[in-house]
């Protein structure tokens, strides 16, 4: 009966070791495979090279026939496959890879086990579905206590977990905590991006509640400052500036862009839907003021205003900036490369990039001056008029109602100079405007005119004298549409200033015939007595108004139309606007990535690497990158909001995510927390910010051993505390806001605070750096004006970029330019001497007291030490050389000396080394 018992056993436990046991796992594409092919083989067979017919970009072109007739890869069969007989071979012709070195025995063995393994492809693991990974919670009580939402040991919610078990992997362990007042220092700059004030210290230090820390983070999530900190990271993605870039970077007003992304993130909006509204929120159903303003996200593209550049070319190049930026913002995919060639190393094809491209090319914008389309924020009065036009249209058809509502609110779709032809006696001035002589004329060809029963006309009269336009239908001597004069009137109605072009048309409005369908108009202006080589009219624009409804031609729904578009704004933000379908483009493949080479029409369409239903137009995208199908939106994003607390993404190029960047150094971290981002947090940023900063892993010491930091010298594993020198944007910020001059005004202008004369020496361009008065000047470096041709200095020399395309990530610099800014730049001297008038104290006692306030702790002894030798020095030598002491303290002869100036300046020189030391530079 014991051996029956003992047979039975043995066969159940050879059952369970042939079914359970484990097996040797087949070799994986992406991750053993897949780097192999891109370092070794794809440079030559691949997106842009196909040596010998042969690709291993795709499965279906590695395995077709090559030119030499056969496949060079059979699946099954490494001994049949050339390609791997090839990387045998001791014939240097044959041999691959060509003319480089060899690969070793273990990737050929790969390589081949691979192939008889059956060749399998396999995706890349950022275009893998988010889903949730298996939390790697240690014993079984962990287990249990995990299960019912308890944490137990070092962790402290699930995040850590997943921290502490790739530390272990590493032979690592995790740090202590942070003492409270490094705590609470860290967590306002990350929350805020200001430090906290000696209050705040003393609050959290006597609060003794075992939810101290959290009350304080709720706090932080409720401050307005909130939403300043978190667009200063969106504002290098959206490569915001306050000028339009290329030679003469003119100004643009842009600012209310800035605004909304400040109350976005302090409203915790979902990324989803953050993301839907600056793609595409002209498009959502009934667009309100903000749905506009958001999409400027895409109109912070640079614009051309250059003399003899083609407008064409340049939009274009703003079509592509759209292109490349979505997809490196917002999935994190090295796109750009795709423009001229299939990419090199993902499988997304050279035609895929123009089908993505679609999705953009249609917006109204066509790089001219004005900027247009732009929002029109109307004076008050000249509001109420737009509300009573709306209240004409409600009931009419959804058609007129769209058509009329453009129109008014940004006079659109426009027919720009550009798009004539045929001109005699007649030119594009300057490349932007149509110049005319007397007697001359210009085509303008396929103007959709099908619904237009008005015209509107932005002109200039240049002569004594009224110019005569004459618009004829198809040819120079066919019908007559309209004889219109341009009267000199006109200017000093409308055009005020009259020296500015570009705000300073005049204003026509004419009847026209109702036309079928697209028409060639030809213009023709004559005016006698001007000379024969003098301009006698400018035409800035013009457009065709639609024919008003049937019920409104008896109301006054035409002439208040006609006074909201000839209105003036108070000011005005660049939006997108879609072409209406009678305006709409063909997108065409550029060979090789070269607008002067249109290929192929496409039609708008996502890369099939991403398996999806249709997606037709910028609302469709916008919610397909939102949506949960969609693998990259989520890692992206927390990738990103993970190297704005901890300094280096858990990807380190948050740029690319591709099979080119780098791998994640904890991938089932990153994708647990896409998982939280996307699902369980619904897409709000606070929620997974406060998931987060709860964790222990962040709340460790920046403190740790040496062999710690040997290990893990870039903090990869998190084995301590985000220890980073902090942004220019803090670094001023902090300074400002310890002197106490720091504004809290929320949102407006951008604002020009103090900075050396000479920087504004760009050519073409009567800008000048005018100093802001009053708080102005002290207002967040957010808010600093942002000329693209020079940023404010401190921003360049602490590493920001100039912002003409995205940037995804500063690279953190240590140089003696920074040290030199912060020492000398006038806004932290100025700051310094604010902080020093503060203290009644002198001295040590100054010092000592200085720095509690600052950091929440006492000062080392032997810090302490060095700063009063400092303030003793500089105190002698200042009281020796009075002059010098009134020049620092810029006082002149009618300003009144302050008692003990020379103890002022050593105050104020020991504040500035204070600003300077690591504590302040560096996040603790």
């Amino acid at each position: 009966m014991n051996r029956i018992i003992l047979f039975l056993g043995l066969c159940i436990a050879g059952i369970a070791a042939y079914y359970f046991g484990s097996k040797p796992e087949k070799v994986d594409y992406s991750t053993q495979i897949k780097p192999i092919l891109n370092k070794n083989c794809i440079s030559c067979h691949g997106g842009v090279k196909k040596q010998g017919g042969f690709s291993l970009l795709f499965q279906e072109e590695a395995l077709a026939k090559t030119k030499s007739g056969k496949p060079a890869i059979i699946p099954g069969h490494p001994e049949q496959s050339s390609f791997i007989q090839r990387l045998h071979s001791q014939d240097p012709e044959e041999k691959m890879p060509y003319q480089r070195p060899a690969l070793s025995k273990e990737e050929i063995e790969l390589l081949t086990t691979w192939v008889k393994e059956g060749a399998t492809w396999g995706e890349h693991w950022a275009y893998q579905p988010v889903e949730a990974p298996s939390i790697p919670v240690g014993s079984w009580w962990e287990k249990a206590l995990s299960w019912v939402g308890i944490s137990s040991g070092w962790a402290k919610n699930e995040l850590d977990y997943f921290v502490q078990a790739e530390q272990k992997n590493q032979g690592l362990s995790p740090a202590e905590s942070a003492t409270k007042p490094d705590l609470l220092r860290r967590l306002y700059l990350d929350l805020t991006g200001l430090p906290p004030t000696p209050s705040d210290y003393q609050e959290f230090e006597k609060d003794k509640s075992d939810d101290a820390y959290e009350k304080q983070v709720d706090k932080l999530l409720k401050s307005p400052h909130f939403g300043e900190k978190w667009a200063s990271m969106w504002m290098d993605l959206a490569r915001y500036a306050d000028t339009k870039g290329y030679e003469k970077d003119e100004a643009r007003s842009i600012w209310k862009y800035r605004d909304y992304i400040i109350a976005s993130f302090n409203q915790n909006k979902p990324y989803d839907q953050f993301i839907k509204e600056q793609l595409a929120g002209d498009l959502l159903p009934n667009p309100q003021e903000n749905d506009y303003i958001a999409t400027a996200f895409h109109r912070n593209t640079t614009n051309n205003d250059e003399g003899g550049t083609e407008d064409e070319e340049f939009r274009t190049a703003a079509i592509l900036d759209r292109v490349n930026t979505t997809w490196e913002v917002l999935q994190g995919t090295s796109f750009g490369c795709v423009q001229c060639h299939s990419h090199p190393y993902d499988p997304i094809r050279h035609e895929e990039y123009y089908r993505y491209m679609a999705f953009f090319n249609n917006s109204r914008d066509e790089d001219i001056p004005d900027d247009s389309p732009t929002y029109k924020h109307y004076k008050p009065e000249d509001e109420k008029t737009i509300a009573q036009l709306k209240s004409f249209l409600v009931n009419q058809p959804v058609a007129s109602q769209k058509a009329w509502g453009n129109m008014i609110r940004f006079v659109e779709p426009k027919i720009h100079p550009h798009w004539a032809d045929q001109f005699d006696n007649s030119a594009l001035a300057d490349n932007k405007y149509l110049a005319v002589r007397n007697n001359g004329s210009a085509r303008f060809k396929a103007v959709p005119v099908m619904g237009k029963t008005k015209l509107l006309i932005a002109c200039r009269n240049s002569g004594p004298a009224p110019t005569f336009l004459t618009i004829h239908q198809g040819t120079k001597t066919g019908p007559v549409i309209a004889r219109i004069k341009l009267d000199t009137t006109l200017q000093e109605k409308y055009a005020k200033p009259k020296g500015l072009f570009v705000k300073g048309w005049a204003y026509t409005f004419v009847n026209i015939p109702s036309l079928p369908g697209k028409q060639d108009l030809v213009w023709e202006f004559t005016n006698a007595k001007t000379k024969p080589d003098q301009t006698t009219a400018t035409i800035g624009f013009w457009a065709l108004l639609p024919e008003v409804p049937a019920a409104l031609k008896a109301t006054e729904f035409e002439s208040l139309a006609l006074k909201a578009i000839a209105a003036e704004p108070e000011l005005t933000t660049p939006v997108m606007l879609e072409n209406p379908a009678d305006f709409a483009r063909t997108t065409r493949v550029f060979a090789r990535g070269s607008w002067l080479n249109p290929a192929d029409a496409v039609q708008p369409g996502i890369p099939a690497l991403f398996k999806n239903g249709p997606v037709n137009n910028r609302l469709d995208l916008a919610n397909w990158i939102g949506g949960k199908s969609n693998p990259l939106t989520a890692r992206v994003a927390v990738n990103r909001f993970w190297e704005q607390l901890f300094g280096i993404g858990i990807v380190e190029t948050l740029e690319d995510l591709g099979s080119q960047g780098l791998s994640p150094v904890n991938q089932p971290l990153l994708d647990h927390l896409a998982y939280k981002f996307q699902v369980d947090f619904k897409y709000k940023p606070k929620d997974l910010l406060k998931y987060i900063v709860m964790s222990a892993s962040y709340q460790q010491s920046a403190i740790v051993d040496k062999a710690t930091r040997e290990k893990d010298p870039n903090n990869r594993y998190i084995t301590r505390g985000p220890r980073i020198r902090l942004s220019p944007e803090q670094v001023r910020d902090q300074a400002l806001a310890w002197s106490g001059l720091l504004s809290e005004k929320l949102g407006g202008p951008s604002v020009m605070p103090e900075q050396p004369d000479g920087v504004w020496n760009a050519p073409y361009s009567g800008m000048k750096w005018e100093k802001s008065s009053g708080e102005e000047q002290w207002r967040r470096s957010l808010y600093t004006y942002w000329r693209r041709s020079s940023p404010y200095p401190t921003m360049v020399t602490f590493d920001a970029g100039t912002r003409d395309i995205c940037l995804s990530r500063r690279i953190r610099t240590n140089t003696p330019m920074q040290a030199l800014n912060t020492l000398n730049d006038p806004v932290f001297i100025e700051a310094s001497q604010f902080f020093a008038r503060k203290y009644q104290e002198n001295g040590l006692r100054f010092i000592e007291k200085g720095y509690a306030d600052l950091f929440g702790r006492t000062i080392a002894p032997k810090k302490a030490e060095t700063l009063s030798t400092f303030y003793t020095q500089t105190l002698a030598y200042y009281r020796a050389h009075p002059k010098e002491t009134l020049a620092f303290l810029k006082i002149c002869p009618d300003n009144d000396v302050p008692p003990n100036p020379a103890n002022l300046v050593a105050k104020t020189l020991v504040a500035n080394a204070l600003f300077n030391i690591d504590e302040s530079i560096n996040k603790p």
